[in-house]
């Protein structure tokens, strides 16, 4: 266990290397149960704070940092996994399997070759996040044509949930006709509404709970679907309820649409179809979205849609020169940016129109992915074996790396309420493994 805070939880945490390469599951937990015995059969029954009913007593022990709960006793350490314990946040993760990244040239069709787990940072284990729902994801990432690089499975962090939008399927048709939303909290994936067309190596992006789809390849390239934007509010869809999908096909859903219409609505379309020959992140800040059409230190466009005007711009100059690897938004108000050539981490400064260095490390070079929450910026290095975290609010900033689970490499992260996964921690818990 480690002897401090780590990220997402503490204003300041020591640089350190985080060994948590292995991945707990909830039938692991049960199979170790077995052979095990209980070494602590009265936590059950233990009271929160002796002389307290239990629910005064989590007010007071809500107030509590959650690394001082889990390092205290068991039945604190279960409370802070319960239900009714203010979540905090920890990092999510699309894997891909060592098995299929060195696969023969004539293995290039994968069915569900992709998990979905999340980083807890108290007690600094991976989790695997329960399997969506049927039909099983079909989906294309590694092929001989494309022997350097993964095709990409684009999604994005909206309102809590973790949503999958776009990805390759076999004959390189789009994988996905609908999103695949998860929620932490409930530990449950759902279905958003079908997609107007289906389609890959497009931009995807999330602003004020509604989430953004530009550009793109359908089954093959039309400009129509190269130029066009479509949004799914999810603040609408929520008011007639979640739909916790339990329908056979991907396409057409039983879902009765009620007064709130469950569907994407077509905006303003780009200028051209330039921004169709990467998978891109659009960039939510500041009530605009923010998007260049090739990734790394190439020369590139740069665009900026106002979702209130529903009218796209030029991205300024400085903006676009200084924007040299992935880029991610904290709380919409500021954009960190990974130089993936010189490994320095950078925040655009609006007044100045430049990039300012925040630091500089050898652990960003080759940055693939990053994203941003609770004071921390996390970017996935070059081969996806590791997760640096930067804590840009400490002075001067900190840095500590996670190790990707072994045996799997990261595709894409995201910050996000911890899940709620009682069951599976009071089961490890109980073998003294924490």
């Amino acid at each position: 266990m480690l002897s401090s805070p780590i990220p997402f939880l503490s204003p300041s945490f020591p640089p350190q290397m985080i060994n948590s390469t292995t991945i707990t599951t909830a039938g692991a937990a049960v199979k170790r149960r077995k052979t095990h015995h209980t070494l602590h059969v009265d936590d059950d029954n233990q009271s929160l704070i002796p002389g307290l009913p239990d629910h005064i007593a989590q007010i007071c022990l809500n107030l509590v940092h959650p690394f001082t709960l889990f390092s205290t006793c068991h039945s604190w350490r279960k409370l802070i996994y319960s239900p009714s314990f203010p979540p905090y946040l920890s990092i999510y993760a699309l894997l891909l399997p060592s098995k299929y990244i060195n696969e023969t040239p004539n293995s290039a069709n994968f069915t569900n070759s992709i998990e979905f787990a999340s980083f807890d940072p108290i007690s600094s284990k991976w989790l695997l996040l329960p399997p969506p729902p049927d039909p099983p994801l079909r989906l294309l990432v590694k092929h001989p044509s494309f022997i350097s690089r993964n095709l990409p499975v684009q999604s994005v962090s909206v309102s809590g949930n973790l949503i999958l939008l776009a990805a390759t399927a076999d004959h390189f048709l789009p994988a996905i006709s609908r999103p695949l939303v998860f929620n932490p909290l409930k530990k449950k994936w759902s279905y958003g509404p079908p997609l107007i067309t289906p389609r890959r190596w497009c931009a995807a992006g999330a602003l004020n709970d509604v989430v953004y789809v530009a550009s793109g390849v359908g089954s093959h390239y039309n400009p129509e679907v190269a130029r066009s934007v479509v949004k799914w509010d999810l603040n609408e869809s929520s008011r007639s309820g979640p739909h916790y999908c339990t329908c056979n096909s991907d396409i057409y859903c039983n879902r009765k649409e009620g007064k709130n219409e469950w569907k994407w609505e077509e905006m303003s379309g780009l200028k051209d179809g330039k921004f169709s020959r990467e998978a891109i992140d659009a960039i939510g800040w500041k009530g605009k979205l923010c998007m260049v059409n090739v990734k790394g230190d190439a020369a590139k466009e740069g665009i900026i849609y106002n979702v209130r005007s529903d009218t796209w711009h030029e991205m300024p100059q400085g903006m676009l020169m200084g924007w040299r690897g992935p880029a991610a938004a904290m709380a919409e108000e500021t954009i960190y940016m990974a130089d993936e050539s010189k490994g320095a981490l950078r925040k655009y400064d609006e007044e100045k129109d430049i990039w300012v260095e925040i630091v500089e490390n050898e652990r960003l070079k080759g940055a693939e992915y990053v994203a941003a929450g609770g004071g921390r910026v996390c970017v996935v290095g070059g081969g996806g074996n590791e997760i640096t975290i930067v804590d840009v609010v400490a002075e001067p900033p900190r840095v500590v790396v996670v190790e990707s689970p072994l045996g799997f490499q990261v595709l894409n992260i995201h910050v996000l309420p911890r899940m709620s996964h009682l069951a599976e921690y009071s089961e490890s818990i109980e073998q003294g493994e924490y």
